[in-house]
């Protein structure tokens, strides 16, 4: 029987997106989120420890996010993850246009709504965390049909299977976390996208395609750091890159870095702690 480790974390003040959101850089099997703490869950097979998820509580602190933190370890035996999913994911009013549904939830969908089936299990992209929120909202604007489209650290293949119900031709999602394969092909067979969006384990570089229009990546900063000339190789020179997984105070170093290589930054927004920047390829 395989076990695992919870780590209750509660901090003050107690910013549940933020917290949960930087915590997902680490190596882990799930989160759980609660009124006034969250629980983070970490299998054998894993390599983040307790330590691990203490350097980022520490530099949360010195980034002035939170004050103060507080953890509570325990092991037990492997648990239903399907269940414990079950009891938390929500339907998410992305916009007027875009909900995304859980197949186990009932919603009563309103004229010309734009219904998107996402069962995440244990990959990230509910749609309830601000960066997924952020990075839809900029891809219904972006989005104009045939558009060929890459989502980088694709998680749950939300952003891919949106796109291509938003009217993209095409979109191709890559992660490197099994979880993630699983899960994403189950939610483009939920959607019925099997011939328009493809699943694929690995990274960046095992990705063959370089005439992407739009490319999307929602993950952490120090990845988007060294995957930016891969980025620059893979879209086309008039393409449209979203980056998110990024805090406010993130906004400088990227742009300047992504601008150092031949991008130029057209839009942005905000949600919370969290930001996503728009560049044209140029």
């Amino acid at each position: 029987m395989k076990t695992y480790k919870e780590y209750k974390i509660s901090t003050t003040p107690f910013e549940v997106d933020l917290l949960s959101g930087m915590l997902w850089q680490l190596d882990i099997d799930g989160i759980n989120e609660y009124d006034n703490y969250l629980s983070v869950f970490v299998g054998e097979a894993k390599q983040t420890s307790r330590n691990d998820i203490e350097d980022i509580l520490q530099h949360m602190i010195s980034e002035n996010m939170i004050s103060s933190f507080q953890i509570e370890e325990q092991s037990f035996e492997e648990i239903n993850w399907n269940e414990e999913y079950e009891k938390k994911v929500k339907v998410v009013e992305i916009s007027e246009r875009i909900v995304i549904k859980p197949s186990f939830k009932e919603y009563d969908a309103k004229p010309n709504q734009l219904i998107i089936t996402i069962d995440p299990k244990m990959s990230f992209g509910t749609g309830e965390h601000a960066t997924t929120k952020l990075v839809l909202q900029h891809l219904e604007k972006i989005i104009s049909g045939n558009e060929k489209v890459l989502d980088v650290g694709s998680g749950t293949g939300v952003l891919g299977i949106a796109s291509v119900l938003l009217g993209a031709q095409k979109s191709i999602c890559v992660d490197n976390d099994e979880w993630c394969l699983m899960n994403g092909t189950e939610n483009v067979k939920a959607n019925h996208l099997e011939e328009k969006v493809e699943i694929h384990l690995g990274e960046l570089k095992d990705i063959r395609e370089n005439d992407f229009d739009v490319i999307v990546a929602n993950i952490n900063k120090h990845i988007l750091d060294t995957i930016a000339a891969d980025l620059r190789l893979k879209i086309k020179k008039t393409g449209t890159l979203i980056l998110s997984g990024l805090l406010i105070s993130d906004e400088s170093s990227i742009t300047s870095l992504y601008q150092s290589i031949g991008f130029r930054l057209i839009d942005s927004s905000s949600m919370d702690e969290w930001i996503a920047l728009v560049f044209n390829a140029e």
